[in-house]
């Protein structure tokens, strides 16, 4: 272990030594949230010069102390939750109830305290004379010990962010570190949740069933690839993670439904890179007694409200690198074949093997 678990691993001790649990079991009830506060906070000044809060009069909220700095008898932290993250100022007699002899503050914050520690508080919403929305402190509760340390990620008042955790390996291996210091990546998981939520609600209004079909299958088929292969002891004999739902789904049309979809993961045992797994999410969907043009309608109108949903103020567009892409329909329709002609200019019902091999080659690398 590094010097820091080890470190760690003391205080967990010593807390437990001073009969605080550091994992306790018992639900902590949170009542507002960092971004909330810091968002929607109000208050007034009164004729007398005081301040009267118009909301956040008494908060419960939890997450991870992120950074921490003394003030005399006084420490401000910074709590991170799901949202965002908060300022909190802690004062010595608040916290130690008045209590000259606890240990509280002087030894369990101050000393015991590790950056990364889940903890609950209680107090209210104000701000400090420099204009930031804190929480005044006057209950503080450890939820949960962190016994690893979380990479330090610094920024300056001009925003420049120093010993940042970028590295692609790290990032990917240990994507809970990730998200946590840099929670900006956040909103992929966010924005995933709500396309999926969105074409669900989509297709359900169409009439279409969900349904569930095996992942284990005795013949991989409904597309060309490589399986990953298992063994059924009690059956002995050799089954597949599916690489595609199709042939299960198309079934299902045979029996009588008239549509059905499902939002299905799928194995390839094949190549990967950063764009492609072996392990991915597919949604596919079959209908009766419908054309590809009812198809490409239905795509249309769902790309167009997935686009909505995911973006501030139900825009249409996205970015993707230099480009601005238009989900919005409709869209243009052409064949493979116009569309070949048209971007590479061949045409390719007139044009040879060779000629069509001799253009590949000379635009390979493009």
């Amino acid at each position: 272990m590094t010097e820091q678990e080890l470190l760690r691993r003391e205080s967990l001790q010593k807390l437990r030594e001073l009969g605080i649990d550091p994992y306790p079991a018992e639900m902590f009830d949170v009542t507002a949230f960092a971004a909330d506060i810091v968002a929607n906070y109000q208050e007034e000044v009164l004729e007398d010069g005081t301040k009267n809060r118009l909301n956040y009069h008494e908060v419960s909220l939890a997450g991870r102390i992120m950074a921490t700095r003394e003030a005399g008898k006084a420490m401000f932290m910074n709590l991170q939750d799901t949202t965002g993250r908060i300022q909190l100022y802690l004062r010595k007699e608040e916290i130690n109830g008045g209590d000259e002899n606890s240990p509280m503050f002087d030894t369990v914050i101050k000393k015991l305290l590790d950056l990364g520690d889940y903890v609950g508080v209680k107090g209210f919403a104000f701000r400090t004379k420099t204009g930031e929305v804190s929480v005044h402190v006057q209950s503080f509760k450890f939820l949960s010990k962190a016994l690893r340390p979380l990479p330090v990620v610094k920024k300056d008042a001009e925003g420049n962010v120093f010993d940042a955790f970028t590295d692609p390996e790290q990032r990917y291996r240990m994507r809970y570190v990730d998200l946590t210091v840099n929670t900006e990546f956040r909103q992929i998981f966010i924005k995933r949740s709500k396309l999926i939520k969105t074409m669900r609600t989509y297709l359900d209004e169409l009439g279409l069933l969900e349904v569930e079909t095996p992942i284990l299958q005795p013949i991989h088929g409904g597309a060309a690839a490589r399986p990953f292969k298992t063994h059924h002891n009690t059956l002995d004999m050799q089954l597949y993670l599916r690489i595609a739902n199709e042939l299960y789904l198309k079934r299902l049309i045979v029996a009588g439904f008239d549509g059905v979809y499902e939002f299905a993961k799928m194995f390839r045992n094949e190549g990967m890179d950063r764009t492609h797994n072996p392990e991915f999410t597919a949604l596919e969907f079959y209908v009766a007694y419908k054309d590809y043009n009812w198809m490409m309608d239905i795509t249309e109108e769902m790309l167009e409200r997935v686009a909505r949903a995911i973006h501030p103020e139900g825009a249409s567009t996205a970015q993707a690198g230099e480009h601005s892409i238009e989900f919005a329909g409709p869209y243009r329709r052409l064949t493979m074949f116009d569309a070949i002609q048209e971007y590479t200019g061949i045409n390719v019902e007139t044009a040879d093997e060779a000629a069509l091999r001799a253009y590949c080659k000379k635009n390979i690398s493009r």
